[in-house]
């Protein structure tokens, strides 16, 4: 990455290493702390789970420790270890398992684990309630000066406050950090080599534990991936309005029943015009507001689930747009940016921005603001309203190293596509496979984020076929 990096990332005291969830280290000296120690594991529900120490710092193992969490369903005879992260970041592995089919992986425990700064685990905290619902309403499509300020002041003020909360754990919670926990992790269950599926941001967690350590790179599965190349054609905004896209043309044939418009265009064009209106007049949802931003991030929410969240779409849109109420477009919204019922916050909405803001270089504050018309130009209806909060901008932590990863000497990865991903476009997992030395693609012609989990018989025969038996599918495959 040429030129300035992180020009205006915010200078604050020096954090004391006094989080009162870090803990003392293990008995000893030195990474023999924690290369002798074992996992213990105890019934919870039809799950074990376990608590691991590692080092808040991989490269100060005397220093303070941290917790992960771990849960694990054992196979009846197992032969290896699968790991499986469901993206985010900071997206929970506890939590994937509750729903993840570890049948179809008969010979492998499964292990989801929460990384560090999520869930249950030593985790981000950015402060209260109040702090986390200033952030999410700021209106993240500024149209000029005073809106921009505003902005701005609102992610300095929600950066200092992760600071605060969260002290030195925001310096320490890269994605660099957690490849080398997963690591650790794959030594303490006895694997020489690492067998792990990845979503989304779980793909850039695996190719980064394969750039580390490609010689331990056992049977990885790359699903839905991250774009880690130095493409910038087509960006997750591009992506999400091409699947609106993809909803206007279903809508649009559906007589009556998606009564936004009788063409794509005419679908689109009511909704841009709904979105342009909400900036200036919100509409009122019991004591809380559904704002510009709040509205497209609810579209965004449905479209994860491809043609399945259709009909709900339709309906939320129009409830909306016709009938002026908002509350279902506003609860999809909080689904997808960790706002509970009861108003408080998923610990993912602190984690995903703390461990973003570690993981990429910016150019500042005017090169966004330079460069964000741009980008909102390339999705002509989701683009505006979707926004580019400067949260990275104005962040306390500098950036981890930023590596480029090829993984030169892993085995063959095999990395997923889906046509049809709003959330990472398709082209990213081309370009994925083809700078990863081993990457092996496989397609899936259909609509949603995460090809493995929405896919057909296709793409499961061949991800199990893998990851059970060691075929590898022929390079361009299509599903």
């Amino acid at each position: 990455m040429a030129g300035p990096q992180s020009p205006d990332r915010q200078t604050v005291p020096p954090a004391l290493k006094d989080n009162k969830q870090f803990s003392a280290p293990p008995a000893g000296q030195g990474m023999n702390r924690y290369r002798s120690r074992t996992i213990s594991w105890r019934a919870c529900g039809k799950f074990e789970c376990a608590k691991v120490l590692v080092p808040l710092d991989w490269d100060d193992p005397d220093g303070p420790a941290i917790t992960l969490a771990l849960k694990r369903k054992p196979a009846s005879s197992s032969k290896a270890t699968l790991f499986v992260n469901p993206g985010g970041p900071g997206g929970s592995g506890q939590e994937m398992m509750d729903s993840f089919k570890s049948s179809a992986f008969p010979n492998h425990d499964v292990i989801g684990w929460d990384p560090r700064g999520t869930g249950q685990s030593t985790h981000v905290d950015c402060g209260p309630a109040k702090t986390m619902d200033a952030l999410f309403n700021l209106d993240a499509s500024p149209d000029d000066e005073v809106e921009w300020q505003a902005l701005v002041r609102g992610t300095q003020d929600f950066a200092r406050s992760c600071r605060t909360h969260s002290g030195a754990l925001l310096d320490h919670i890269s994605t660099i950090d957690t490849a080398r926990d997963l690591d650790y992790l794959r030594h303490l269950v006895g694997d020489k080599k690492l067998d792990y599926l990845g979503i989304s941001y779980g793909t850039f967690l695996g190719a980064t534990y394969a750039e580390l350590y490609p010689g331990r790179v056992g049977r990885m599965v790359l699903d839905s991936t991250v774009n880690i190349t130095n493409h910038d054609t087509v960006s997750q905004i591009v992506g999400f309005d091409r699947a609106f896209g993809d909803f206007a043309s279903w809508c649009a044939k559906q007589e009556g029943r998606c009564a936004l418009g009788k063409t794509e265009a005419e679908v689109r064009k009511a909704t841009l015009d709904f979105l342009d209106r909400l900036d200036s007049h919100p509409i009122k949802v019991e004591n809380r507001t559904l704002t510009q931003s709040l509205a497209a991030t609810g579209i965004a929410f449905f479209l994860y689930s491809g043609k399945e969240a259709y009909p709900l779409l339709g309906g939320s849109l129009q409830s909306a747009m016709k009938d002026g109420n908002g509350s279902y477009l506003l609860a999809a919204s909080d689904f997808l940016n960790g706002r509970g019922n009861n108003g408080q916050w998923e610990r993912i909405a602190s984690a995903f921005p703390a461990i973003s803001c570690l993981d990429q270089a910016d150019f500042g504050l005017n090169y966004l603001r330079k460069e964000w018309p741009k980008e909102a130009a390339k999705g002509p209806t989701l683009g505006k309203a979707l926004g580019m909060t400067p949260t990275c901008e104005v962040w306390t932590a500098h950036p981890a190293d930023q590596l480029y990863l090829t993984a030169q000497g892993a085995a063959p990865i095999l990395v997923l596509g889906a046509t049809g991903d709003p959330a990472t476009p398709y082209e990213q997992a081309e370009w994925m496979a083809d700078q990863l030395a081993s990457g092996v693609l496989l397609t899936w012609r259909g609509a949603g984020h995460s090809a493995w989990e929405l896919g057909n018989q296709c793409v499961k025969k061949a991800v199990e076929g893998y990851v059970n038996n060691g075929k590898v599918p022929k390079d361009k495959t299509v599903c």
